[in-house]
């Protein structure tokens, strides 16, 4: 992983507001969210932007901008596949702009719990030893935490990736 500084996050505040709080999704697309999400790529329907919490360098999410809740059923294949065009845009983007052996691209999140649809992307770097990726490349547990990353730092990747989105 990375030898850059990394915090601890507060798993339980964490799922407390995950499974009480107020849509973070819907928070960021509405900007009354309290924590800057560098947003790399909106359209009229979908969001791309910066995981607060980030594993991996260039972790991104990738949601509807209308609060769906369900992969398949809330989507029809049309509005679908319009998500997923977005998600390998920015997912080519990440890559030109990180080092990348694998773009784990997944959905996560539940109805008890960040329930708002939303695409994980995580670009895991070259060299990471095999039982420190897939899941346990994600997981802040396993990680030693989340990457500490400074506004400006974040705010200049999200501009590099969002320059590095080819042409739709």
């Amino acid at each position: 992983m990375s030898t850059q500084q990394r915090e601890r996050l507060d798993l339980a505040a964490y799922n407390e507001s995950a499974q009480s709080g107020p849509c973070f999704i819907c928070r960021i697309v509405n900007g009354t969210h309290e924590h800057e999400h560098p947003v790399i790529y909106r359209d009229e329907h979908t969001i791309a932007f910066l995981n607060r919490f980030p594993t991996v360098l260039g972790y991104v999410l990738v949601a509807p901008v209308k609060h769906l809740e369900r992969v398949i059923s809330d989507f029809t294949v049309d509005s679908y596949l319009a998500v997923q065009k977005v998600i390998h845009h920015v997912g080519r983007a990440v890559e030109s702009v990180l080092p990348t052996e694998r773009l784990y691209v997944l959905s996560l999140g539940s109805q008890q719990g960040n329930a708002h649809v939303h695409w994980h992307l995580a670009p895991l770097p070259p060299g990471v030893p095999y039982e420190r990726q897939q899941f346990q490349a994600l997981m802040t547990e396993s990680t030693g935490g989340y990457l500490a990353q400074s506004e400006s730092e974040q705010r200049d990747l999200a501009d590099r990736i969002s320059a590095a989105i080819p042409p739709f």
